[in-house]
């Protein structure tokens, strides 16, 4: 308080009359501050400046307040706090110290970012703060939101924090859900908005071919991405995945549902992902499928996850590692599976007297069987004994027929089918479209039972001697076809 009396008499005796009612103004929003363990009022200013003072008494200043810092328990091993201006007085930096503790920071904080108490209360610290609670971040959860970005503080906020947000805002985020992108991604803050944040989403939207209505729902979800680099992540990664076959305008479709591929390592995981799914005896042509119906999968521990469940599937269902191949091309969610879950529908089916080796088949054939709830699968087989009075042997070669739903497509197709007097397979009926259904309803003969469409990756979809199914069918581009037979993203 004393050097800044003298500073205050120095001015002149207009300086020297106005003390006293400064003095105490002082003492008193100290007292108040000590009285209460309350959050600070970011309302109230703070005084931060000191004397003017020479090259000396600043480096012995200096020096008083580093060991002022050390005394209260902040350290400073990098040096950090050498190249700023600290506070000529102990009293300013004492409310500084004040204030962060009692925001909620700890002094390991301080001690990790010590540059923290070179910012000035009343320019900085109270702006900022309470701009971020009018954006929506509570303050409770300040502390957490300064210990994860503790250089928001040092920002501008009509300068630098402002324009960020007028940018997400110009990206179709919600109002309501900043709080929420500025809380996963406190960094965006101190990115620029004509730099970064646009010529990823520039990228993503003129290359990659995102739909420009999904970019606020994406920053929502994964608001990472806007601080990724386009030329070292985010392009790479694009053209690695459509190196494997898998169109971009399909890749474009992922990203608006799973933004959050774009954080995997692409040398460190996804790669090595690709290989271990290769050396397991998935075959290349059927890779792009596989990311499409399961894109979390190029960010597993892969390896370890595919060698147990071939073991298990080895031991428990009898299925042979060629086998588990074929199932993981179909249905590749298996790599994470729960064994229980698994077992469940496969003791189902051999308690109803299907050998081991037919229920492998039934498996390899169609693995969304082991999805299955037991209580729907218990009704569809009690319907198709009773009902249907058909052989089991339909169903060993057709158990998509579990999948289906028994009261909105297997009971009243069969009802029209059973109508009609025709005698048909199961997958005749079932695997095709209401509208495919009623075309065929509406037949004067009935034609050959043959297998369903066949796609084949990097080439047309190819329909068994080159039948159309109808004109509207084969509207659909080879993409489009390849992004419905996905699982629901």
């Amino acid at each position: 308080m004393l050097p800044l009396a003298r500073a205050l008499r120095s001015l002149g005796p207009a300086a020297a009359a106005r003390e006293g009612a400064l003095l105490a103004w002082l003492s008193s929003a100290r007292s108040a501050a000590s009285s209460s363990s309350a959050p600070p009022e970011y309302e109230m200013p703070s005084v931060t400046w000191g004397v003017i003072q020479g090259r000396k008494e600043r480096l012995v200043s200096r020096v008083l307040a580093l060991d002022f810092l050390r005394s209260a328990g902040v350290s400073d091993p990098a040096g950090e706090l050498e190249a700023v201006e600290l506070p000529s007085s102990l009293e300013v930096l004492q409310e500084r110290l004040d204030f962060l503790l009692r925001l909620g920071l700890s002094t390991d904080d301080l001690s990790n970012y010590p540059l923290l108490l070179a910012c000035s209360l009343r320019k900085n610290v109270i702006p900022v703060l309470s701009y971020l609670e009018k954006l929506g971040v509570t303050r409770a959860r300040l502390a957490a939101f300064v210990r994860a970005y503790p250089a928001c503080l040092h920002a501008s906020v009509a300068v630098d924090l402002s324009p960020v947000v007028k940018a997400l805002r110009g990206l179709d985020v919600d109002r309501q859900d900043i709080p929420r992108v500025l809380e996963r991604f406190p960094d965006v803050l101190g990115l620029k908005p004509d730099g970064t944040i646009s010529t990823s989403v520039a990228y993503l939207v003129g290359i990659v071919g995102v739909a420009p209505r999904d970019i606020g729902p994406m920053v929502t979800h994964y608001p990472f991405f806007l601080g990724m680099r386009v030329g070292t992540t985010i392009k790479p990664f694009c053209d690695y995945i459509t190196s494997l076959g898998l169109p971009m305008r399909i890749l474009a479709r992922i990203l608006e549902k799973r933004p959050y591929i774009l954080g995997y390592d692409l040398e460190e995981t996804v790669k090595p992902n690709v290989e271990a799914l290769l050396s397991f005896g998935i075959q290349k042509e059927a890779l792009p499928l596989v990311i499409a119906q399961y894109p979390s999968i190029l960010g597993l521990p892969l390896k370890a996850k595919l060698a147990t469940q071939q073991y298990f599937f080895n031991l428990k269902l009898q299925i042979d590692p060629d086998g588990f191949a074929r199932a993981v091309e179909k249905l590749p969610q298996l790599v994470s599976l729960n064994q229980n879950v698994i077992l469940k529908p496969v003791e189902f089916l051999r308690g109803r007297g299907i050998s081991n080796e037919d229920v492998a088949r039934m498996v390899v054939r169609c693995p969304q069987i082991l999805l299955q709830r037991i209580e729907l699968m218990k009704n569809s087989l009690y319907f198709f004994k009773s009902e249907m009075k058909r052989p089991m042997s339909e169903l060993l070669e057709y158990p998509e027929y579990f999948t289906y739903s028994l009261e909105s497509r297997i009971k009243p197709r069969y009802m029209r089918v059973t109508s009609k007097g025709i005698r048909c397979r199961l997958d005749w009926f079932l695997n095709c479209s209401d509208l495919r259904f009623e075309e065929r309803m509406r037949g004067d003969f009935i034609e050959g039972d043959a297998p369903g469409p066949s796609f084949t990756m990097g080439g047309k979809l190819q329909l068994p001697g080159s039948q159309l199914v109808s004109d509207d069918d084969n509207e659909d581009t080879d993409d489009e076809v390849l992004y419905r037979r996905t699982v629901m993203l």
